[in-house]
């Protein structure tokens, strides 16, 4: 029988406990510590790429990890402008206040580790592409990306490299 009567419901807590497993694993970091990493770089990352694109990939996110990403969210403040791997880092950081003492460089590769196995491949690259190159080199660190086939300047940097 399922643990709460809704199948919807079952599915996202199921999926949700997986990415936070994840995001622990690879922090040393408690479930709620995990969960307060995963929304402060959620939020971060949300408020860095284009209103578009940051509502296709609010969609591709189980149903209570979105709900996570979208709080607080108010688009007409859309994108942070922030260009350096230093001021997203600063933004994490503001997002795990109140957490338990995170370094915000461990819990942004956590959750972009999270992302890359759990999310669409060409949602990944279109997300990591509207990044900052220097949070781009963070991503690619710790996750192979797939860029769109369409961008043939990142395939030719990638294929080069």
């Amino acid at each position: 029988m399922a643990a709460t009567g809704l199948e919807v419901f079952d599915k996202t807590l199921q999926t949700t406990n997986i990415w936070l497993n994840e995001i622990a694993e690879r922090t040393g970091a408690d479930r709620q510590t995990a969960w307060h990493a995963l929304g402060a770089v959620l939020h971060a990352l949300r408020n860095r790429v284009p209103l578009d694109l940051a509502a296709h990939v609010g969609a591709q996110l189980p149903l209570l990890v979105r709900g996570l990403y979208y709080d607080g969210w108010r688009p007409s403040d859309q994108p942070d402008k922030a260009r350096t791997l230093e001021g997203f880092l600063d933004r994490v950081s503001d997002g795990l206040a109140g957490a338990a003492p995170m370094d915000p460089r461990d819990a942004a590769q956590a959750v972009f580790r999270a992302l890359s196995h759990h999310m669409d491949p060409g949602q990944v690259g279109k997300l990591v592409e509207a990044l900052p190159q220097p949070v781009q080199d963070l991503w690619t660190e710790v996750a192979a990306v797939q860029f769109p086939a369409n961008d043939q300047r990142r395939q030719g940097a990638t294929s080069a490299a």
